[in-house]
């Protein structure tokens, strides 16, 4: 391109270009990015090609495009183009979508730029891609980008008029330092399977909306440090099926919503920290099932109406709480009993030395599982429940014992049973005679030698069936105690 084809404008930026000046043409440093603006401050994509592809350079110079507050008309195209120079238009306004696809890029800055868009799908940028407070009308596509550096979505807002589009499509790219999205408003969906961040993501608050959507979807995301979001507000479904995140998952003070569907979705994930507190309660679904997660912050306020934890595990439950706050998460797995997530929420107790809180737990566990037998099955379990607690509560079946023990001496006390061999018989004693009847696994040769008659026979029996379900259950008991031993 000749210089005598240029306008004022392009000529001031062509000479600037070879030195690495930046040419300013905004009037304060706070002025609106407008699309109005004259041919005082308009260039033409193409000469911003010319200029990147094969514009003047300088001896002892490092040559830079750096460009605030123009007008850029018609389309930058850099596909599968190779630039050496820095790249810098701040403060612009793009009449057309920058076309970067397969472009081989030194260093990319657009910030508090006013875009339709951006295609840079399969682009290779050797230092940070920047997009700081930039207002995109279009989709963004970064798919099987290659940063060195970091990429800068700070404050940026994001749209598109396409629902079926995803505003910001990140799947496959390779980040080698951190996303930086710190308040970004993202109006759809944000598309992050199968992404490798070096770094950490930084999604502290940022506005994602896409109702009824996805507005991160990021399967199978590999994260080198955190996925950090706090005081997020996301309208739509978070979808972190099979990411890794070593660091912490941190949402504190977060606000999820998706009703009817699933709010958050971390299953088969592998996490350092899972910090969900001291934020609205979650509208959706929560599920974290088959995950393994190190430390699970968690507070019971924030819990939905479903919770699926089928075989989640992790070392650590914080902050501590009774058991009965937590047993009822539970409960909201669509009905279904998990035996696993019992033993988890149990181990979690015993790790910090709450055994009572784990046998609270533990007693839960077979009252719950009580809910899917048959109907004898269901009455017998209420029996042992009512009885001894299903062995976890010794105490109850002493209490029992002795309350029978006094009901049955008083009883047989007052009438003793007639002996069956009147010259055989030992002496009667009304206490080793009920005691005979309670415990089965003890004798005292006093059942064997007296029958009692009428009513006193009948209580004979209530006495036997008694001390037979409290010998069973506390059997049961022992066992399980020995087992988890």
């Amino acid at each position: 391109m000749e210089i005598n084809d240029l306008t004022p404008a392009e000529r001031r930026l062509w000479r600037a270009f070879a030195t690495g000046t930046t040419v300013d043409f905004r009037e304060a440093p706070d002025e609106a990015v407008s699309p109005d603006w004259g041919l005082e401050r308009t260039v033409r994509a193409r000469v911003l090609r010319a200029l990147l592809l094969d514009g003047p350079h300088r001896p002892g110079e490092v040559a830079a495009l750096k460009l605030m507050g123009a007008r850029i008309t018609g389309e930058l195209d850099l596909r599968y183009a190779t630039v050496d120079s820095v790249v810098r238009l701040n403060h612009c306004h793009f009449d057309a979508v920058p076309r970067l696809a397969g472009a081989h890029l030194n260093y990319l800055n657009l910030r508090d730029c006013v875009l339709p868009g951006l295609a840079a799908a399969r682009s290779r940028i050797d230092g940070s891609l920047r997009l700081t407070r930039c207002r995109i009308g279009g989709p963004v596509h970064l798919g099987g980008a290659q940063i060195s550096g970091a990429l800068f979505l700070e404050r940026a807002e994001l749209s598109t008029a396409d629902p079926s589009s995803a505003v910001l499509a990140l799947n496959q790219v390779t980040i080698d330092d951190d996303l930086c999205a710190r308040g970004m408003r993202a109006h759809g969906a944000v598309r992050l399977d199968g992404a490798t961040v070096a770094g950490s993501i930084d999604l502290e608050d940022a506005e994602l909306s896409n109702p009824g959507g996805f507005v991160l979807a990021a399967e199978a995301l590999d994260v080198g440090a955190n996925l950090l979001g706090r005081r997020m507000r996301a309208r739509g479904r978070i979808d972190l099926r099979g990411s890794r995140v070593p660091g912490r998952v941190d949402l504190l003070g977060t606000s999820l919503s998706n009703p009817g569907g699933t709010a958050l979705r971390a299953s088969s994930c592998v996490i350092g920290e899972i910090w969900l507190r001291e934020g609205t309660r979650i509208e959706g679904r929560l599920n974290l099932r088959r995950a393994s997660v190190g430390q699970l912050q968690l507070e019971p306020e924030m819990l939905p109406d479903q919770v699926r934890l089928l075989d989640l595990t992790y070392t650590f439950l914080t902050p501590h709480e009774p058991a009965e706050r937590r047993l009822p998460m539970l409960e909201r797995d669509d009905g279904a009993f998990d035996p696993h997530a019992y033993e988890q929420l149990t181990a979690a107790y015993r790790r910090i030395g709450d055994d009572r809180a784990a046998r609270v737990v533990q007693l839960a566990k077979p009252c719950r599982h009580r809910s899917t037998l048959s109907w004898y099955g269901r009455v017998w379990g209420h029996l042992q429940d009512a009885a001894v607690g299903y062995g976890f509560r010794p105490l109850r079946a002493a209490v029992w014992l002795l309350s029978l023990l006094a009901v049955g001496s008083v009883a047989y006390a007052g009438h003793h049973p007639p002996a069956l061999k009147a010259g055989e018989a030992p002496p009667f004693h009304p206490v080793f005679y009920t005691l005979d009847l309670l415990l089965p696994v003890i004798s005292f040769g006093q059942e064997s030698a007296f029958a009692p008659t009428g009513w006193y026979q009948t209580l004979s029996y209530v006495l036997i069936v008694t001390g037979w379900i409290l010998a069973t259950t506390v059997a049961a008991g022992v066992t399980r105690t020995v087992s988890r031993q």
